[in-house]
């Protein structure tokens, strides 16, 4: 099996490190989370990896060259251009014949990857996203009005819990033929074009370990919690 990842972003929210370091090489404890993924992955079944790279793109390449040292193959697509969260997969086409997982490279979770991929094949369906429940805490009194703006209800700062997307997705190889070469194009982009022209997007729901280090409070999440959960992430 083969899969992307996202590599090449320039993690903005974690500025300043991220100025002269690349987000996927940042550390959680001891190993950079791209690292963990890498492992993840080839514990999962994947024997090849593309990584599409653009902001400091060579030393992720030098950091992790061919990919021998973790007995997987690991090949790299550069960006000469921003092409969004989605573009990229145009400068892969003809090496993603089958379907394929597709992640940004700053996700810390414990989900099975090969049960994405397989749930995704039995639906048949040409794009699945992994999906996770996010509790937002809404700091305000939130009323509730009808048409006449008479109030109806009032809820002092309630919670509100939203699907999120995590992040990874796998795609059946004819998803490629919605994304024009050279052309900026985000993943809700892709989605949105894909739903129109009546293809099946599913998704997939997972109660498990999530966190998205780009965001500045679940990378220090992330490190105070790494002893405990790291022999769940990795298997190896």
């Amino acid at each position: 099996m083969k899969a992307v990842i996202l590599a090449g972003g320039k993690g903005t929210r974690l500025k300043p490190y991220t100025t002269v370091f690349p987000k996927p090489l940042m550390p959680i404890g001891d190993n950079p989370i791209l690292e963990i993924v890498i492992h993840q992955l080839k514990s999962h079944g994947f024997n090849e990896i593309i990584m599409a790279v653009g902001h400091l793109a060579e030393l992720i390449m030098v950091f992790f060259n061919d990919g021998s040292k973790y007995g997987i193959k690991i090949k790299y697509t550069r960006e000469e251009k921003p092409l969004g969260t989605a573009g990229p997969l145009a400068l892969m086409k003809e090496e993603l014949k089958e379907t394929f997982l597709m992640m940004n490279g700053d996700v810390l979770t414990t989900l099975n990857y090969s049960d994405l991929v397989d749930y995704h094949k039995r639906t048949e369906a040409i794009a699945t996203i992994a999906l996770k429940k996010r509790t937002v805490k809404i700091d305000f009194g939130v009323p509730e009005v009808d048409e006449a703006n008479n109030i109806i209800g009032y809820t002092e700062k309630p919670d509100v819990e939203y699907l999120v997307s995590m992040g990874i997705y796998a795609f059946d190889p004819r998803v490629l033929e919605y994304i024009e070469p050279s052309k900026y194009l985000d993943f809700p982009d892709l989605i949105k074009k894909l739903i129109s022209n009546g293809e099946t997007v599913k998704g997939y729901v997972y109660d498990g370990y999530w966190l998205d280090i780009g965001r500045p409070d679940d990378y220090e999440r992330a490190n105070r919690e790494i002893d405990e959960i790291y022999n769940e992430l990795v298997s190896y």
